[in-house]
């Protein structure tokens, strides 16, 4: 057992609803595009942690501005069941940069959603909301490595990790994509070590090419930090052996469950359980 101390802290921010609009939009590769956010909503905003993530709201089809949760003393105010409701998903905070009210979001193309229309029909100038981030779990730089991993999903968060760290930490990334083309370079002050697992037409969530991965990784010396995040099933039996990894300090690795196949807008800290059944 580590005899340090390193510290992993729940930082909780106050909920404000914001009005952004596009200003630039790239292709970070065949299944990823990057859209960036500006305004003078962003004004006071914060995100303290690479997996810090904002819901955000989207117009109708037929609509310029997005409808806004409402937020009162004691968080959000249920909208009439009759009256219109909000178009949400949660994403991830790529990058925010406040001496210019930017905010980088990165989105999987996949399927047919309300993000997805929103994201490839996105030009200039056009609106999308946000809410968040409701806080932030800042972990320490202290420790001697970080194992990170995910599918597609988790690489806007896994990029932002890697950027942001500081010299001389060690990180191990494992991520899963679709093949050669969704890779993407990272610059960083961490010593880097990237595993990019490429699962072809496999779907993500029936491939096990990832927990493979990590079982037989390289073990690194000293104490580590873990982060994975992605479709819930497929994160299950990654989360069971990072139990095993790390009994002696369970608050030194972290699961997060982005995406379920076959269902809609699921909440973005799921739990992923590791039990057998």
């Amino acid at each position: 057992m580590s005899a340090k101390t390193h510290r992993v802290d729940m930082v909780l921010f106050d909920l404000t609803p914001r009005i952004l609009s596009v200003v630039k939009k790239q292709a970070l590769g065949p299944r990823m595009l990057g859209v960036t956010v500006a305004g003078d909503d962003l004004a006071g905003f914060k995100s303290a942690s690479p997996a810090d993530h904002v819901k955000l709201c989207f117009p109708a089809p037929d609509a310029e501005q997005p409808i806004m949760p409402q937020i009162g003393e004691r968080g959000l105010i249920p909208i009439p069941a009759d009256q219109p409701q909000p178009t949400f998903r949660d994403y991830t905070v790529r990058a925010f940069r406040p001496e210019s009210n930017e905010l980088d979001i990165d989105f999987v193309i996949h399927g047919d959603g309300p993000a997805v229309r929103w994201s490839t029909e996105a030009e200039p100038g056009r609106l999308v909301g946000i809410l968040g981030p409701r806080g932030s779990r800042v972990v320490d730089s202290t420790f001697d490595w970080y194992l990170l991993g995910g599918d597609a999903t988790a690489l806007p968060a896994i990029g932002r990790w890697i950027e942001e760290s500081r010299a001389g930490a060690c990180i191990q990334a494992f991520i899963a994509v679709t093949d050669r083309d969704d890779e993407q370079t990272f610059s960083s002050a961490a010593d880097l070590d990237v595993t990019w697992i490429h699962h072809g037409a496999q779907d993500p969530a029936e491939s096990d090419l990832l927990l493979r991965a990590v079982q037989q990784r390289t073990r690194l010396n000293g104490d580590g930090y873990a982060w994975f995040a992605g479709e819930a099933g497929m994160l299950k039996p990654i989360r069971k052996h990072l139990r095993t990894e790390f009994a002696d300090h369970p608050e030194w690795f972290d699961v997060d469950g982005y995406w379920r196949r076959g269902v809609a807008n699921l909440d973005h800290h799921a739990p992923v359980d590791d039990d057998d059944e």
